[in-house]
């Protein structure tokens, strides 16, 4: 039965216990035997009988939209969690889903910068909006604890367990500081073993470490000790979170033109050290003096040599000529390409031709690039392979770094019958936020009811159980993407997950900074909001200035998610925080 036909099922059977559940409500209060009978068969075996305290069985509970199920026994609400747990889990599938459509079709930009991140936390911005508009604000305050385990139980899932899976799953073997795709032959060795990832995805860690901002500053009256203004605060730290919110959807907009720029002066780099590396070999190994000027005379016969026709210039295919035999490394670069940022370097008068001048005028400058701030002695051809290795020592880093093979092999290359595939993605989008938004709050209060019967805190059932409902479908791609253990799908995994942290900080939390402010509700989550830092900061600051994480990291990622739940519970029930 496929996850369409399931869900289908689910409604009818929602549908059909709301109803039966109705009319049980609708009774004069006198139980007869017949009434008592169908009471015990339709009802679950009280909380009390199994867990040995007492549970509001006598308590109308409230129905959400007046048909829904709801109960006021554990295994009751145990079981509504999980069917509006798999709901949620449903929408995200389908939001998921219409928005790879949908990036298929019109590419990255609007599509991959600003609605998909969006889309992302649609199903935990809706929770957390439910949570916090159910009732009065007395309600909404016992409430609101679900949002904020949701929000902090998303960012810790997706930082310790999901990222230190993603690590052992693509894991290959380790060579310095960089991951030989498909090879994994070191099996589980702690050092020897793991990922790396380009420097785009240590971006992405830094910008995540930066969304943190508005937690602390909703956080300063606690850390003060101060009663004064917490209303006020409230609403800067709002403000700071949509700012935050617009710049990195801004970001990730012009991402792709940032990555393209920087990318492009590499390959100009790459460019620069297969030219000198050819005039060197044709001048004999020797480009510079030995008090390591360059050597203008020699560059000058080079010059002649190159000069075919000798017409005193060199034209498109002179040049062409001249870089048909140079080996341009590690990069995709044509000797077309090649040509053309010669000549943008070069042609000083800009009339697409170079003569003598502008060649030794450019040649020089070229080795004064590659040279840097070193400062040579000894034999000047000596000198020429010394500082024109560790240039390319320095160009192959940053292309390690900027690039992890080029154009995902993810991205087709067209998409047959656009028209159908826009429907089919509007149609999973409409869907899934229907699905979100009619469900999260027969969920939160599932939840709510759930934490009463059990006396468990709502924060802690929300924070285990919610976010696999969420998050579930985000993190089985994660998973899977990483397994193909190659740096490029590993770089796309942990950058993901980075971004989806992100969108939480800021998109989730003004959600929920909005609601407190809106409805005057008490912020007091000082625990549960330090959890949040320090997951963020451990593993945005670690990965912010690393881009290989050998395997042993794993086990620290994953080993932080029982130490968040235990610093929440000390904190709150041995210190009182809360």
């Amino acid at each position: 039965m496929s996850s369409h036909n399931y869900t289908l099922f689910l409604f009818l059977i929602i549908i059909l216990c709301g109803h039966v559940h109705a009319r049980d409500l609708i009774s004069d209060g006198v139980h007869n035997a017949s009434s008592s009978s169908t009471d015990t068969l339709l009802r679950l075996p009280t909380s009390s009988s199994w867990f040995g305290f007492n549970s509001a069985e006598s308590a109308a509970c409230k129905q959400s939209y007046g048909f829904l199920p709801c109960t006021t026994t554990v295994l009751g609400n145990l079981f509504l969690i999980i069917v509006y747990g798999f709901l949620m889990y449903t929408a995200a599938t389908y939001l998921s889903n219409g928005s790879e459509l949908l990036l298929e079709i019109l590419g990255p930009g609007i599509v991959g910068g600003l609605f998909l991140p969006i889309l992302g936390a649609l199903p935990d911005a809706m929770l957390i909006l439910v949570s916090g508009l159910s009732g009065s604000i007395e309600t909404a305050q016992s409430q609101v604890s679900v949002g904020m385990g949701l929000l902090a139980g998303s960012t810790v899932l997706l930082l310790t367990i999901i990222w230190g899976t993603c690590v052992i799953v693509g894991k290959c073997d380790l060579e310095g500081s960089i991951a030989i795709d498909t090879r994994d032959t070191r099996g589980f060795h702690l050092t020897g073993s793991g990922v790396s990832t380009d420097i785009w995805t240590s971006y992405a860690a830094r910008i995540m470490v930066i969304s943190v901002l508005p937690f602390l500053i909703v956080q300063l009256p606690q850390i003060l000790h101060s009663t004064w203004g917490r209303h006020l605060v409230v609403l800067i730290a709002l403000i700071v979170s949509i700012c935050l919110l617009i710049a990195y959807c801004l970001y990730q907009i012009f991402q792709p033109w940032i990555q393209r720029r920087k990318l492009s002066y590499v390959k100009h780099k790459h460019v620069i050290l297969g030219l000198l590396r050819h005039l060197k070999q044709r001048a004999l190994g020797r480009l510079l003096k030995d008090n390591g000027e360059p050597d203008v005379e020699i560059i000058e016969k080079l010059f002649d040599t190159i000069d075919e026709n000798q017409d005193g210039e060199l034209s498109h295919g002179e040049l062409k000529a001249l870089v048909v035999g140079i080996q341009f490394e590690e990069v995709d670069l044509d000797h077309d390409d090649a040509v053309t940022k010669i000549m943008e370097d070069f042609d000083v008068s800009r009339n697409n031709r170079v003569d003598k001048t502008e060649f030794v005028g450019g040649t020089c400058r070229w080795l004064q690039k590659a040279r840097g701030s070193r400062v040579p002695s000894g034999d000047g051809g000596a000198h020429t392979i010394k500082f024109l290795s560790d240039f390319h020592q320095e160009t192959k880093r940053e292309h390690d770094l900027l690039d992890v093979g080029g154009q995902s092999d993810e991205v087709a290359e067209g998409v047959e019958n656009a028209g159908w595939t826009t429907l089919k993605a509007v149609l999973f989008l409409v869907v899934g936020a229907i699905i979100a938004a009619a469900f999260a709050d027969p969920l939160v209060d599932a939840v709510h009811n759930f934490s009463n019967a059990t006396n468990i805190p709502a924060f802690f059932i929300s924070f285990i159980a919610l976010p696999l409902a969420t998050n579930s479908s985000e993190a089985v791609s994660a998973i899977i993407f990483a397994s193909r253990d190659k740096r490029q799908t590993a770089s796309l995994t942990f950058s993901e997950l980075y971004g989806s942290v992100t969108m939480n900080n800021v998109l989730c939390l003004s959600v929920f900074l909005a609601l407190v402010y809106a409805r005057g509700l008490t912020w007091d989550f000082s625990s549960e909001v330090l959890v949040i830092l320090i997951v963020c900061i451990v593993m945005g600051v670690f990965a912010s200035f690393r881009t290989t994480f050998p395997l042993w990291t794993s086990i620290l990622a994953i080993l932080l998610y029982p130490f968040s739940l235990a610093l929440v519970y000390v904190l709150d029930y041995v210190f009182g925080w809360s």
